[in-house]
């Protein structure tokens, strides 16, 4: 749609410096642990079946080993003397059920477990991609698409992980921590203080590992948004044609090369930090067993008869058990601190406000009662948001009218403000000052709909979808019939040229349309809006990068579309508004003249010297 910024801002990457910006111009992510909480709401019924099977399998875990203790000191070596089949064989009937109800109500869990958590994590991906679909164009404008791309895909997914285990981890291991103690404790309580001893110190180290991890996770998801960025770039048709248009195709490798050895590096840190601390805390859980022989060893010297070996047995296969929930939750308490700062990116989009929303009392354009496709710009002053306070603005003061049915349009040299009036019509951007008028109403007290409903929009950079020419065609009316279809495509003259397809309407155009000559691609947009069928029609320099025969052919096209509608053009080559009711010239943001083209050639003024110049050219 031309160029999108005015004085060469469109469609630059964000930098550092706007991205600080827009992380400080975000609320701060308050009271993130209960905001990801939130997001299991509307599963709490599941949620909480899935706690009750996870505290069940939980328990389950904790009896075998006082089992244990009874095959060993009343089946095995009963004070008595002689193993005791009858109990022994019932002992063992009993582990085994136990197992096989823990294992039942494993996979039960497990199934309720990875549905939530997908759940959730798809619900948190389609609410961060309909916000995104909320936010104004400037926010487009100033953000690279891979990193919007790996805010998506790479940190959701990076949370995912999360989402779908940490709860029902925390709460397992918890519960199986805690049986084990009291089991433990009902066993000996003097080795359950010697076993644990050493605990409150790695929680401590745990702590300070968790913060290096969030900072390194963090780092890592920048590259990975950077690393998408590139290649959602330089592996797009464009990005492709201007790197072998300028031979910079080992540039480009190169720069992904780099910034994928920065990924290698800190995937690698992520990985190993920490691994340390698990070592350690590895060695000494290892170790606990031995030290409780030498314990019981001592405790049983000194005091014959107070422990016995099934005892012994019971309590080493109860601290063994204890082991792995405890690594469990401190590697849980690591993701949940890397996971973060994953999080609070995903909620540093969601909480950022689009600059241009609905008022609550915003009414639909269709119950107004002045003529809809009346435009009004009354005293309009505009500048880009990036644009700095004491710049000249992009539109100075600029009015006009455009009548139900007429066209007019709008010319002058590049930065002019052109395309900046075809924004600011439709509410893409806010006006900084004066007021836009639709059908006698300002913009700011109709609903965005309902504008967008009653207009259409033809741009110089056509853009089509990978899809067939019937698909591209029905994303202006899903519903829309094939008369329809043809008759909107009559309207554009490029029904004839799309029945010679081998596969007619349902000819795939390629990405972006490139397997479509350039005038191909401009009919299809214009059939695209005549199937839309809207009151107003902006056309913005649409046939500006056509050859002479392809901007006649599309030239009649868009003249057939405007008839019956208010239609406001931008143009370059002044040859195709000479037929505008009325033409308006610009230049540095201001209105310089305005009359048709007959009158302003007569008044000799800027338009004149204008066609001079292209004339000859």
């Amino acid at each position: 749609m031309g160029r999108p910024m005015g004085g060469g801002r469109g469609m630059r990457a964000i930098d550092e410096s706007a991205q600080r910006k827009l992380n400080a111009e975000a609320p701060r992510v308050a009271d993130l642990g209960g905001r990801i909480v939130a997001l299991f709401r509307p599963y709490r019924r599941r949620v909480a079946v899935t706690a009750l099977l996870v505290i069940i399998g939980a328990a389950l875990g904790a009896i075998p080993p006082l089992v244990i203790q009874r095959v060993f000191d009343d089946a095995l070596f009963p004070a008595s003397g002689g193993v005791q089949l009858g109990l022994l064989g019932w002992l063992v009937g009993l582990m085994i059920a136990l197992y096989v109800l823990a294992a039942a109500t494993q996979i039960v869990q497990t199934w309720l477990t990875s549905s939530v958590g997908n759940r959730v994590a798809g619900d948190l991906r389609v609410r961060l991609f309909d916000h995104l679909q909320k936010m104004e164009l400037a926010f487009f404008t100033r953000t690279k698409t891979g990193v919007i791309q790996s805010r998506l895909q790479n940190d959701v997914g990076g949370v995912s992980g999360v989402l779908t285990s940490t709860v029902t981890s925390i709460l397992g291991n918890a519960v199986t921590v805690i049986a084990s103690i009291v089991a433990m404790v009902l066993i000996d309580w003097r080795l359950t203080i010697i076993s644990l001893v050493m605990t409150p110190i790695l929680v401590v180290v745990q702590r300070r590992v968790g913060q290096a991890r969030a900072r390194i996770a963090n780092e890592t998801q920048r590259s990975l948004s950077e690393l998408t960025a590139i290649t959602q770039e330089t592996l797009s048709v464009s990005g492709i044609m201007l790197s072998k248009s300028f031979n910079r195709q080992p540039a480009e490798s190169a720069r992904y090369a780099s910034e994928n050895a920065n990924q290698i590096r800190l995937q690698v840190r992520q990985t190993m930090s920490g691994q340390g601390f698990f070592a350690v805390v590895s060695v000494l859980m290892s170790s606990v067993p031995a030290i409780i022989y030498l314990a019981a060893g001592i405790l049983v010297d000194g005091a014959p008869g107070s422990i016995t070996a099934g005892a012994i047995v019971a309590f080493t296969t109860v601290q063994a058990r204890l082991s792995m929930p405890l690594v469990s939750l401190m590697r849980v308490a690591l993701e949940i601190q890397t996971s973060q700062a994953l999080f609070a990116r995903i909620f540093e989009y969601l909480d950022l406000t689009p600059a241009i929303s609905d008022r609550e009392d915003a009414v639909d354009l269709a119950s107004v009662s002045g003529p809809s496709g009346r435009i009004e710009f009354r005293d309009v002053t505009f500048r880009y948001p990036d644009a700095s306070a004491d710049s000249d603005p992009t539109l100075d003061s600029v009015s006009f009218a455009a009548e139900p049915g007429t066209h007019i349009a709008f010319v002058g040299p590049s930065g002019a403000g052109k395309t900046t009036i075809l924004y600011l019509t439709p509410r893409m951007y806010e006006a900084s000052a004066g007021s836009v008028m639709i059908g006698g109403r300002d913009v700011r007290e109709l609903t965005a709909e309902s504008i967008i409903d009653h207009v259409g929009i033809v741009s110089q950079e056509t853009y089509l979808f990978h899809a067939t020419v019937r698909e591209n065609l029905r994303y202006a009316k899903p519903d829309a019939t094939d008369d329809e279809l043809e008759r909107a495509c009559r309207g554009a003259n490029i029904h004839d040229r799309v029945m010679s397809f081998e596969h007619g309407y349902d000819t795939v155009v390629g990405e972006r349309g490139y397997r479509l000559s350039g005038g191909e691609k401009q009919r299809i947009a214009i059939a695209r809006v005549l199937l839309k069928d809207p009151p107003v029609l902006l056309l913005d320099e649409a046939t500006s990068a056509l050859d002479t025969v392809s901007e006649r052919i599309v030239q009649e096209a868009l003249e057939q579309a405007a008839r019956g509608r208010t239609t406001i053009t931008i143009a370059h080559r002044l040859s195709t508004v000479v037929g505008a009711d009325v033409i308006h010239v610009l230049d540095g943001g201001r209105i310089v003249e305005r009359g048709t083209h007959d009158d302003l050639i007569r008044a000799g003024g800027f338009y004149a010297t204008l066609a001079r110049e292209q004339e000859s050219r």
